[in-house]
């Protein structure tokens, strides 16, 4: 069906040994056989691959075939993770805002400061796909102009080595709480209350103050 096109193929680097010469083999000789055919069928394709392993540390661990490997590698194009490109976060939050508050029926007219930071800070194993569906869930949960993110989800999101950033996350879903908590002038619960600014239950609006130490005087 690729014939004349491009074949895309994902993870490459999770293909079976077994089956790297057959793919081998197709690309050398562009040729292939359908299953249970009787022929070679020729074939013109433009193969790209991607994978986010480190295929050159499978060659030399004998996880992936070298022949295959340098095949593959002609014009090789490196997307570095999302935590090496952390200027592009603030952009990519403003745009999947943008997407979702309107697919949603949602006007979000800002995003505070402290949890952009955050969201910067943060290293997103999951890359930009983690990013959406975290921000998806956060326009969700957003009832108001003021966008409301989760943010001790994410402590618990990952297992991270490097705990630096749980202070922080911390901090700014605390200002957020605040901040709602201030605006609502101190009521927790009821159509107007601070729980429903953030969408969370009252109950779970209680259970975070209490996790995050905040008292009256810290908002009224």
């Amino acid at each position: 069906m690729a014939d004349g096109g491009t074949l895309f193929l994902d993870e490459i680097g999770d293909m079976p040994l077994e089956l790297q010469p057959k793919l081998l083999r197709a690309l050398q000789e562009r040729e292939i056989e359908r299953l249970g055919g009787t022929r070679p069928i020729l074939v013109n394709v433009r193969l790209i691959a991607a994978t986010n392993r480190d295929l050159a540390k499978m060659v030399a661990d004998k996880e992936f075939r070298s022949d295959l490997f340098y095949r593959l590698k002609v014009f090789p194009v490196f997307a570095p993770p999302l935590r090496e490109r952390t200027g592009d976060i603030p952009i990519l939050v403003r745009h999947f805002v943008s997407s979702h508050s309107r697919r949603m029926g949602k006007v979000i007219e800002s995003i505070p400061d402290e949890t952009m930071q955050a969201l910067v800070r943060w290293p997103w194993p999951g890359n930009i796909r983690e990013l959406e569906n975290f921000l998806e869930r956060a326009v969700i949960l957003t009832r108001g102009p003021v966008l409301y993110v989760p943010l001790a989800e994410l402590e618990t999101a990952e297992e991270h080595e490097d705990r630096q950033e749980s202070p922080t996350l911390h901090a700014a879903e605390r200002d957020h709480i605040l901040r709602a908590l201030r605006e609502a002038k101190g009521q927790i619960g009821g159509d107007e209350g601070a729980a429903a600014q953030l969408g969370l239950k009252r109950t779970t609006l209680n259970s975070k103050i209490k996790k995050l130490g905040i008292e009256r005087s810290d908002y009224m």
